[in-house]
């Protein structure tokens, strides 16, 4: 079960790393920040984890999964719940935080 910290575009055994765990999608806490993500794991709590421990800052993640098959983006997760940024419900509900989110993850998983 790995979880990448991932800041430029991810590999092709990085995503199969990641999808070790799931199999078929990858849970992801992105920084729409510092515009980086940490991927794979069972709990997208740990990939916010390794995103803190790397100098994030908890209000500036968000989380969300990557279909690769697909090749989409969803927008929910238990740490998405934060009444103080005015998100009260497990789905993202900024437009301008998706947005960043799927760019973010677009940008660095799609292969």
């Amino acid at each position: 079960m790995a979880i990448h910290l991932i800041k430029s575009k991810a590999s092709g055994q990085q995503i199969e790393e990641m999808m070790a765990a799931l199999n078929t999608y990858i849970k992801l806490a992105v920084d729409v920040q510092r515009k980086i993500l940490a991927g794979g794991g069972e709990l997208h709590a740990d990939c916010e984890a390794v995103l803190i421990n790397n100098g994030s800052r908890q209000e500036n993640i968000w989380g969300a999964n990557w279909i690769p098959s697909s090749k989409k983006v969803t927008f929910e997760a238990m740490l998405n719940i934060a009444p103080r940024r005015q998100n009260p419900s497990m789905e993202i509900q900024n437009p301008k935080i998706r947005l960043a989110v799927e760019h973010i993850a677009r940008q660095l998983l799609d292969i």
